[in-house]
C-alpha cells in the first residue's frame, strides 16, 4: 500500500508546485480594463435642467469605463470608474452585475459616475412616455454602455495578476470649496487618497486609482458635447508618468466644487490634481498582500419622500423643469419611496471603501472617517445608483440648492442613517462589535 500512496503525494505535490493558478490563489491579484463608452449617436444630456431635452452635438474628449478587478482570498471586487453625470439605472445595474457574476465570477461592485455634466441622460426606457419613439437613441445608448461597463469588467478579470498595494492620502489646498454653505468657515474635504496597484513580478505599475471630491461642472451647460471634464486631465497626467491606468472616483462632492482658479480651465485643473495623484503614490512603497482578504456588505434604504410624485402638478414643474420622459422614469423610481443603496467593503481588514448612490454632503465622508478609526477610508459617490442630494441635516435646516426638496428628496437624515450603518458594518468586519 505505501509503495502506491508515495508517489501519488509527490506527483500531486508537484502538480501543486508546477501550477500557477493553485499558486496565486493566496496572492492579491489585480487586473485593469477599460472601454470607450461614448455614445455614437445625438442623445440627451445629463446635468442641467436648462438644456431640457435638447441633444447633444458632438464629443470634446471620448468618455470611457475604467476598471480595476480585485481578486482578495476567494472574493472579487471590480470598481469602475465612469466618464458619467451617474451610475447606471436601477435595470442596467441589475443586468451588468448578473453578467460579470455569471461571466466572472464576481459577486461585488462599486460602479460610479465621475459626475460629468457632460455625459448623456442614463434614465430613459423602452415605454411610451417614458423615451420610446422619441428618444430612441438613448435607448440604444443604454445597450452599449451595458456592454461597455461589462467588457472593461472582463478584461481586467482576464488580466488578473499577482500584485503589489500601497495606499495613501494627503490633503490638498485650494483644489475645491463649498458651493452651499453660508456659515463660516465652510466645510471641505481635502482628502486626495490614492490606491497604487503594481505587478508583483517586476513592479510595472498596473493601475493608480484617484480618489477626490469636486463637482466636475467647468465646462458651460450651453456646450452640447461630450467630455469627462477634469478627469481628462487627471488620466493624461498621471498615465503619461506612470503608466497603467487612472481610475476616477468621485467623493462626496454634493455640496463641493472645484476651485480652478489658481490652476486654469478644466484640463490644467485635472493635470495639477493628475500630478498631486503621482506625488502621492511616488512617496509609497507598494508591498505584497500575503493573506489578502475581502468582505463586502450592502442594503438597499427605504426612505420617505419630501416631494410628492403622485401629484401631477408637481410631476408637471418638473417636467417644465427638465423634461417629461426623463422625470416620469425617476417618479416610477420613487414610487414605493427613495430607495438608496449602501456598499461597503473592508480590503485585508484595514481599508474600507463605502459608496452611495447620490450626491452626498462632504461632511458624511469627512465624519466617517474620523469615526471609523481605519487606516484608510475611500468614500465612492453617484456609485451602485443614482437618487439624488443627501444633506447632512444640518445643511438641511440651512437650506439652499442641494438641501431643499425638490433635489434632496429623501427624508432629512437619511444620509446620516446610512453613515451610521457604514460604520456599524466596518466595525463588525473587523470583530470589534457584534
Amino acid at each position: 500500500m505505501s509503495s502506491i500512496v508515495a508517489p501519488t503525494k509527490l506527483l500531486f505535490a508537484l502538480f501543486i508546485l508546477s501550477t500557477p493558478s493553485i499558486l496565486v490563489a493566496a496572492d492579491l491579484l489585480v487586473g485593469k480594463g477599460r472601454a470607450d463608452v461614448t455614445p455614437k449617436e445625438p442623445v440627451p444630456m445629463w446635468g442641467y435642467g436648462a438644456r431640457h431635452a435638447s441633444l447633444s452635438e458632438g464629443t470634446l474628449d471620448p468618455l470611457f469605463a475604467s476598471t480595476v478587478v480585485i481578486q482578495a482570498g476567494s472574493g472579487k471586487l471590480a470598481i469602475v470608474g465612469l466618464d458619467l453625470g451617474r451610475s447606471p439605472a436601477e435595470a442596467s445595474l441589475q443586468r451588468i452585475r448578473d453578467r460579470i457574476r455569471d461571466e466572472a465570477g464576481i459577486e461585488h461592485s462599486f460602479i460610479a459616475g465621475s459626475h460629468t455634466h457632460h455625459g448623456p441622460v442614463l434614465e430613459l426606457t423602452d415605454r411610451r412616455g417614458r423615451g420610446k419613439g422619441r428618444f430612441d437613441a438613448a435607448i440604444r445608448y443604454n445597450q452599449l454602455l451595458e456592454d461597455g461597463i461589462v467588457e472593461s469588467i472582463l478584461q481586467a478579470n482576464r488580466e488578473l495578476t499577482p500584485a503589489k498595494l500601497a495606499v495613501g492620502s494627503t490633503e490638498l489646498v485650494d483644489f475645491n470649496r463649498n458651493r452651499h454653505s453660508k456659515l463660516q468657515p465652510a466645510p471641505i474635504d481635502p482628502t486626495l487618497s490614492v490606491m497604487r496597484f503594481d505587478r508583483a513580478s517586476d513592479d510595472t505599475p498596473i493601475a493608480l486609482l484617484v480618489n477626490f471630491t469636486a463637482h466636475p461642472t467647468s465646462i458651460p451647460a450651453e456646450t452640447l458635447k461630450f467630455s469627462s471634464d477634469y478627469v481628462a486631465g487627471i488620466r493624461q497626467a498621471v498615465e503619461e508618468d506612470r503608466g497603467g491606468i487612472a481610475v476616477f472616483m468621485q467623493g462626496a462632492s454634493g455640496d463641493i466644487s472645484t476651485n480652478r482658479g489658481p490652476h486654469g480651465d478644466h484640463i490644467a485643473y485635472g493635470q495639477a490634481l493628475g500630478r498631486e495623484a503621482v506625488k502621492l503614490a511616488s512617496s509609497l512603497t507598494p508591498e505584497p498582500i500575503p493573506s489578502p482578504s475581502l468582505k463586502v456588505r450592502e442594503e438597499r434604504f427605504v426612505f420617505q419622500s419630501r416631494t410628492d410624485f403622485r401629484n401631477p402638478l408637481i410631476l408637471g414643474a418638473y417636467g417644465l423643469a427638465f423634461f417629461p420622459e426623463l422625470v416620469g422614469n425617476f417618479a416610477d423610481e420613487y414610487e414605493e419611496g427613495i430607495r438608496p443603496r449602501l456598499t461597503v467593503a473592508l480590503l485585508n481588514q484595514e481599508i474600507a471603501i463605502v459608496g452611495g448612490s447620490g450626491e452626498f454632503f462632504c461632511q458624511h465622508a469627512n465624519r466617517l472617517r474620523e469615526r471609523s478609526r481605519t487606516k484608510n477610508l475611500f468614500f465612492f459617490g453617484y456609485s451602485n445608483g443614482y437618487h439624488q442630494y443627501f444633506p447632512t441635516i444640518e445643511g438641511a435646516a440651512e437650506g439652499g440648492y442641494g438641501a431643499d426638496a425638490q433635489v434632496a428628496t429623501a427624508e432629512v437624515g437619511a444620509g446620516e442613517t446610512m453613515m451610521n450603518t457604514a460604520l456599524k458594518w466596518l466595525y463588525q468586519m473587523r470583530g470589534k462589535i457584534e
